[in-house]
């Protein structure tokens, strides 16, 4: 018989207003990525393309603001008052992942 394996991700739960706000901001990208899409199979002009493909790296850019933010605030805190202090190596390797 096999064994049972729990997962080993950590997961968060979050506020009903910051998974709505998180939500909206992928959606937006989301439409907007359709909508390069859509640009390259009409054959719109490449500047107007790499415009849009700016504009979503901006978008992008401002979630990763905001879910950091978030993530600091309150994981990375709570973790370090419980005396997980490994948190801030992890913290530390994400943000050099987030500067490359």
């Amino acid at each position: 018989m096999e064994e049972k394996r729990e997962c080993c991700h950590k997961t968060k739960e979050r506020s009903e207003k910051e998974y709505r706000d998180l939500i909206n901001r992928l959606s937006r990208i989301e439409g907007q990525v359709r909508g390069i899409k859509k640009m390259v199979e009409n054959d719109v002009y490449c500047t107007d393309i790499l415009i849009q493909v700016s504009a979503v790296n901006a978008a992008l850019n401002s979630f990763n603001k905001v879910l950091l933010s978030n993530h600091i605030r309150t994981c990375v805190v709570d973790d370090i008052r419980a005396g997980k202090d490994e948190v801030v190596d992890e913290l530390v390797v994400t943000l050099q992942k987030l500067m490359r």
